[in-house]
This record gives structure tokens, sequence and C-alpha cells, in this order.
């Protein structure tokens, strides 16, 4: 899923919620229940760094229920 396409290094709000296959509102809903990936602030910009948002998303995979 994440490799499937090439993103920026850093990228904008926008860019790493279609990288996560997401909308930009449910991003900034994580940002502020702090539950999201890491950002880096600039100024008033924010981005997202690709390789943390990946690294972000992976460590956040469900993992199966056991079978008994």
């Amino acid at each position: 899923m994440l490799d499937s396409i090439q993103y920026p290094r850093f990228m904008t709000k926008a860019e790493a919620a279609a990288l996560l296959r997401v909308s930009p509102r449910t991003l900034s809903r994580w940002q502020a229940e702090g539950i999201g990936p890491p950002r880096i602030k600039c100024g008033k910009q924010v981005l997202f760094d690709r390789d943390t948002l990946t690294e972000w998303f992976l460590s956040h995979q469900a993992t199966p229920p056991r079978c008994r």
C-alpha cells in the first residue's frame, strides 16, 4: 500500500492523508486526539515525514485473534 506511489519526503496534510487513505479531516481529528502520526511544524505549515509516517502506520497494525 505505502510503496505503490512515489510521495515526496516531506508531505502536506493532504498528501499524508492520501498516503494513509483517510481524509485530511480524519488526520486532523487524530492530531487533535493525540493519536495521529508525528508531524513537523515549520511556522504555520505542518509537514509529515514519509518514512516516519510509514513507521507509524506499520506500528498500528491489528493483530488477528488467536484460534482456540
